[in-house]
């Protein structure tokens, strides 16, 4: 096995035995939403069945829009469903929590699967939203300039350049592992997300009632200069190992029946 340092001064404290283990890196776009939702959960599968821990970063940006709802929200309290069917924008159920988001060129989405082994504090949900957070925050600060004072984490897990957010974030914990994954806006046209999803359920007091296109905002930062930043935010090489192709499948079958069943 490869060993390296892992992360800077954001990092919460690791197991003596784990100060030099390795984090992966799936830059990896699918060719399907279900594929694409499946890989992440395919990679947390993966590191629960793993004799020793495997930590990734995964990297993607969908061709195509779509909506993805979160493990209990209610398709037709949170998506305007007739004018998803006229669009041609699937509709799938990601594993993790939280409210409904919009997804598709011009918004980069990363997933960062953590193990408990590596990292004991991980435990604590507040811990694992400052740390994944506090890094994001880390890598896309200097990109900013003098706007990078602005940068800060609000609500529980949204990141905002002064109030409005540009990045929406959930988590899913199992017994060894955690899934923390998220979206990053950059130059997404923002009206599809009026357009697609109606007001959420739930809402952070910073909002103040405002609308979708008053509440959210693009990064000012170019693809490049964000996947490369997180990517020595993460402090992570290519993966040696391939991706869970079978797994993948089979999640992703099960990503289109149950969206057939909502509809």
């Amino acid at each position: 096995m490869t060993f390296r340092v892992y992360a800077g001064g954001n990092s919460p404290r690791v197991s003596l035995f784990y100060e030099f283990f390795r984090m992966d890196l799936f830059d990896l776009t699918l060719a399907s939403p279900a594929e694409n939702l499946a890989l992440d959960e395919a990679l947390l599968d993966e590191a629960e069945s793993s004799p020793l821990p495997l930590e990734s970063l995964r990297l993607w940006e969908s061709p195509q829009p779509l909506v993805v709802v979160g493990r209990n929200s209610h398709f037709e309290q949170e998506v305007r469903l007739a004018e998803c069917r006229t669009r041609g924008v699937p509709v799938l159920r990601r594993s993790s929590g939280g409210c409904a988001i919009v997804a598709g060129p011009g918004c980069l989405m990363y997933a960062v699967v953590l193990s408990y082994e590596v990292r004991p504090a991980l435990r604590s949900i507040e811990q694992a939203h400052q740390f994944v957070l506090g890094t994001l925050q880390e890598a896309i600060r200097p990109l900013l300039g003098s706007g990078g004072a602005e940068l800060r984490r609000r609500g529980t897990s949204d990141l905002t350049l002064g109030n409005v957010k540009f990045s929406g974030n959930s988590l899913r914990c199992r017994r060894r592992n955690l899934l923390y994954h998220g979206t990053l806006l950059y130059d997404f046209p923002l009206e599809m997300v009026e357009q697609c999803l109606t007001m959420p359920p739930r809402v952070p007091d910073y909002r103040e009632h405002r609308e979708h296109q008053a509440f959210i905002a693009n990064l000012p930062v170019s693809r490049a200069a964000l996947r490369k930043s997180l990517i020595e935010a993460w402090q992570v090489n290519p993966a040696e190992r391939d991706w869970p192709r079978d797994r993948v499948q089979e999640l992703a079958a099960v990503h289109k029946a149950s969206a057939a069943r909502e509809e």
